[in-house]
Parts: C-alpha cells; structure tokens; sequence
C-alpha cells in the first residue's frame, strides 16, 4: 500500500488529503523542521573555542573532558566548610530575600519579572508566560525548602531577580541521589551585563548545600560545559492557521494551508476504550506503573517515593496539568496505562509583517501550548520466540534483542494510541500546539502522529556528578 493509499485508509472523509512525505516538505516550510546538525554543529564547534569565567570554577565536566567513571565531582561537605553567610550583591541598592510562594502578591511579583524578562526565543517573537497556578505547582511540591527560592529586590522593594531549587530524587542509570532541581534563573534586563547569573546560582548553591544536597540537575537551551544529554523538540500543530497568524511558523499559500488542516485533522473524541481522567483513588496505582515504566526504560529518571508527590505532579489540576488514565474493563478499577500533559503559554511579543492569508487576521495576545509530560504502559508483554527463531538468532544475545524489539513494537502501537488520544484532548481544551522532546519513548509516535521537528534544544546538565553521554531516547527526567 502507497504512502497516499494509507493516507486515505486513514482519513477515509478525507480522501483529497496529500500524502506523509508532502506533509513533511509542508512542514519543512513551516520552520517544524531545519539543519539540525549543521545547528549543533555549529554550536559545539562555537564551544570548543569558548572561555567559561564561572563554570572553569565549578565541579561541572569541562568540555574537553572524556568521562571514564561516573559518580560525584567532590564529596560531601562538611558543615563548617560551608559558607554561612551569603554572598555579597554588586551594590548596596540590593539585597537578598527569600520569594514566598504561599503569599498571593509575592507569586504576582514573580509572575511579572518572568513574563517581561524570562526567556524568548532566537527571533524575539515569543516568551513563556507562566500563570501563578503554574508557579504554584512547580514550585511547591511535597517537602519543598522555601530557602530555595531565592530573589533579589532593589531599595522599592522590586523584585529583580530569582533562582529557584526544588527537592528531588533522580536515579542516573543505576545511582539513586537526592538532588536539587534548579530552574527559572531569571534578571531584569537591566541586571544583565553586572554578572548576576553566576551570584545567583553560587547563593542558591550555599542554600542547598546547607540542607545537606550536594547535587543538582538543570536544563538549559544553550551548550555549556557539559550536558549529560540533549533533546530536540518537537510540535504537532491543532491549529495551523493561528499559528501562523502569530508568526509560530511560516505562511503557507492558501492551497498549502487548506491542505495542512485537512492533514492536521483530529477525531472529535478519544478512541481508547476505558479512559479517564485520573482520579485520586488511581493515585497509586498510577505511581507503581510510572515508576516502573522509568526505571526499566531509561537512565536518568525521577524516583517517585510517596503517593503525595505523584498526586501533586499529577492529579489534574484547572488550566494547569491534564492526566488520563485508562481503566480496564476486565477488572474494573486496574490501571493500565496514563498520559500527562500541561500548560505552558506563550506570549506573542510581534508579528513578522507579512501577507495574511485573509483579509483580517486577528490579534493574538498568547500561543497555547500544551507540553507533553509523564506517561506510563505496560512493557511486561510475554513475547515468545518459535524454536526456528532460536535457531536463526544462533545465541542468548541475539534472541534477547528480538525478544526487545518485539517488546518494543506492541509498546509503540500502544503509544501510538494513546498519544492520538492526548492530541484529541488538548485540541479540545483549546490548545494550538502540541510541544514535546524527543526523549523516553517519543520517537515511537511523532512521525506517525505528524509531528515536526523543532530549531530548539534542550541539553540537560548535572552539578557535581559525572556521568556518560545519556542519548535523549534514554532520558526519562521531564524539567517543567
């Protein structure tokens, strides 16, 4: 059967529909798709000839280093070798404060510095826009140390800066640590040519290292010395043409565009029989199955101990996080599988000038974007091999890898279903596009489910840990 022949079976209301590989060219113009290496090439060539003032000094893998052990950089310090007072700020108009994320107007505050300050993309069109309800779920997970948020204010009283540290365990292949995940490091504009990046990240350290955490995870789009992996994103569009009325992806001609939503076209409702949205009776089950989805596929992954933590990062919550779990309908109440996903806006800071596809394009203040986040199946499928296939693999070794690759064949039609799914969801709860990287099991579903490579990276780093080269597919850590 031809590509376009599947493309009809598929879409049989649809039967004009152009085929993959026209989609993909389609895509191509619609910057979903670019010279990826020749980007990170680029990138790590710029690196090999770059000078790292702060990160020279740090217990991070330098560039040129080649990792033969894994494990910790130094050990554990000593409470009398940590630095009890923090450090100083490069002028007396600063001072230091701890951002409490249990007062309303505080989080406003710092929703306000990270919508007008936070990171935008290469062309300066869009910026995340995170919502307080946001903040609030990833920055105040079970047994969270407030002395973690840590900001700057100026003699008004303004927050000018912030760097935040949330508790977490992470399993590195066969290594389990308590670790701090840093994110949101975030200044004023007007703060950065004073080196404030590495003060804030140095004081956010001291506080760590005072709770006895000697580790860290952070996640970064840009190449510094050493990422432990690095993912590529991937979107699948809901809805082509706002998304390039805001200037998310290029204009197609009218035909192109009429084409690209009839190929982009979902099923009204999910087809997965048994799902649901999750609920807090599922909360363990939902645990147990992720936690051992992650361990037995990946090498770096969160280690979920305690029911509440999967509960906070997973019970839905409004306009924030969105998680489904399907129940089987031979035993009622048994969880088989679940998927996640969140919210994460843009801001849509200018339009590219450039013809409308009709007369009147609105004005769009916000991309919706939805990120996909955890999910779990069964991989514990008995596959069997018939005495001729022993026979032809000729060995252990090699009956054990088809034994995988047939493993991994049911996992990726299951995927493949429940992705479809996840895409019918967040289309219906008004979500643009569909964001995800190419890590875990990803690379199973976005081709076949449309997606498009993206320009951007996302390159995963660990603080004072070693550890070899981890391919994306083998990253199972989601950083909000």
């Amino acid at each position: 059967m031809s590509d376009k022949d599947s493309e009809a079976k598929n879409n049989a209301s649809q039967a004009e529909l152009i085929s993959t590989e026209k989609l993909h060219e389609l895509l191509r113009k619609l910057d979903m798709d670019g010279p990826a290496m020749t980007k990170l090439e680029r990138e790590a060539e710029a690196e090999r000839n770059a000078v790292h003032e702060f990160w020279s000094t740090q217990p991070v893998p330098q560039t040129a280093d080649t990792v033969t052990r894994e494990g910790e950089l130094h050990a554990p310090l000593a409470p009398e070798q940590i630095r009890t007072e923090p450090y100083a700020l490069p002028s007396e108009t600063m001072e230091w404060c701890v951002v409490d994320v249990l007062d309303a107007q505080q989080m406003r505050e710092l929703y306000v510095l990270l919508t007008e300050n936070y990171v935008e993309d290469s062309d300066s069109m869009f910026r995340f826009n995170y919502p307080a309800e946001f903040l609030n779920w990833a920055l105040m997970p079970p047994g969270f140390e407030p002395q973690w948020h840590v900001g700057v204010r100026d003699t008004a009283g303004q927050l000018i800066a912030f760097i935040s540290g949330i508790p977490m365990d992470i399993m590195v292949r066969d290594t389990t640590m308590r670790m701090a995940e840093i994110n949101y490091l975030c200044l004023h504009k007007s703060l950065r040519s004073q080196r404030m990046a590495p003060l804030l990240i140095k004081e956010v350290t001291r506080r760590i290292h005072l709770t006895g955490v000697f580790q860290a995870v952070y996640t970064v789009g840009k190449l510094l010395p050493k990422p432990v992996a690095t993912c590529r994103y991937f979107h699948r569009s809901l809805n082509p043409r706002k998304l390039m009325e805001t200037g998310f992806s290029q204009q197609l001609s009218a035909p192109e565009l009429a084409k690209v939503v009839a190929a982009m076209r979902l099923p009204t409702t999910p087809a997965v029989p048994g799902l649901r949205a999750m609920r807090k009776g599922d909360v363990g089950q939902v645990r147990k199955l992720l936690n051992r989805f992650l361990k037995r596929r990946f090498e770096i992954v969160p280690v979920f101990r305690t029911d509440a933590e999967v509960a906070h990062w997973l019970m839905p919550r409004s306009d924030v996080v969105w998680t489904y779990v399907v129940e089987d309908a031979g035993r009622p109440g048994r969880i088989t599988d679940f998927f996640s996903f969140y919210s994460l806006p843009s801001a849509v800071l200018k339009s590219e000038t450039r013809k409308s596809t009709r007369k009147a394009a609105p004005v769009y203040r916000l991309v919706n974007a939805a990120y996909l986040f955890y999910y779990g199946t069964r991989d514990d499928y008995d596959v069997s091999l018939t005495p001729s296939e022993r026979e032809m693999c000729g060995g252990a070794k090699r009956e054990k890898a088809l034994v995988r690759a047939r493993t991994d064949e049911l996992i990726r039609k299951r995927l493949l279903e429940l992705m479809a799914d996840a895409l019918v969801l967040a289309r219906n709860a008004g979500f643009d596009v569909f964001n995800c990287l190419d890590m875990m099991d990803n690379s199973m579903f976005t081709r076949e489910l449309k997606f498009g490579p993206g320009d951007g990276y996302l390159r995963y780093y660990l603080f004072n840990y070693m550890a070899r080269a981890i391919e994306s597919p083998k990253v199972g850590f989601v950083m909000l």
